[in-house]
């Protein structure tokens, strides 16, 4: 039994509609834009941007002002760009620094703007940057700067344990050994001869 022409235009919208629900979730999810958002493209170079991805936020003062366009490779730095809303306007002076929201969260470029009056155009750069944090190179900085200064203290007192050692000698001397007694200190054998005599 065949389904009616109502029954088949239900269902080809229920999968209109799931279809176009997916299609929203995946522009959503992926930080990805239908249409681009209009503004201008700023530039920066970093030493290291671990972890930092196209999409990602640039904010001010804490507010999303606009996204990483592109990520490449320039004379061996990363080299970002920026697209920044319509309206902000970021001076020259400004500072442009990766960090990351939480402890393990989503990396992000931070933008500090400085005490300059002049504002850059499309196409300019921020000099002033400053790379990601990486937390496996600071744990790692760490241990080896913990162990050397651990080798050192023990050698330093091995060397002042021999030193002492060596400028005094026994510490404790033999009963042989003769006496510094000097002129006006007690000679116990010679009181004890002037009593006999």
């Amino acid at each position: 039994m065949y389904a009616s022409r109502f029954t088949q235009l239900l269902v080809g919208l229920f999968a209109l509609l799931g279809i176009a629900a997916l299609v929203y979730l995946s522009v959503r999810l992926g930080n990805v834009g239908i249409y681009p958002t209009p503004g201008y493209t700023l530039y920066a170079n970093f030493d290291n941007i671990s972890g930092l991805k196209t999409g990602d936020q640039v904010q001010l003062a804490g507010v999303p002002i606009g996204k990483v366009q592109s990520i490449s490779l320039q004379d061996n730095r990363a080299h970002v760009g920026m697209r920044i809303n319509t309206g902000i306007k970021i001076d020259t002076d400004a500072i442009a620094a990766i960090k990351t929201s939480g402890i393990i969260g989503d990396k992000y470029v931070s933008v500090a703007l400085g005490p300059s009056e002049g504002n850059l155009a499309n196409g300019g750069t921020i000099r002033q940057t400053q790379s990601a944090f990486v937390l496996e190179d600071a744990i790692g900085q760490l241990i080896n700067n913990s162990s050397s200064s651990g080798g050192g203290s023990k050698s330093s007192d091995s060397n002042s344990d021999g030193g002492q050692t060596a400028a005094g000698g026994n510490p404790f001397p033999s009963i042989g050994a003769p006496s510094n007694s000097k002129p006006g200190n007690c000679n116990c054998r010679n009181n004890q001869s002037s009593k006999k005599r």
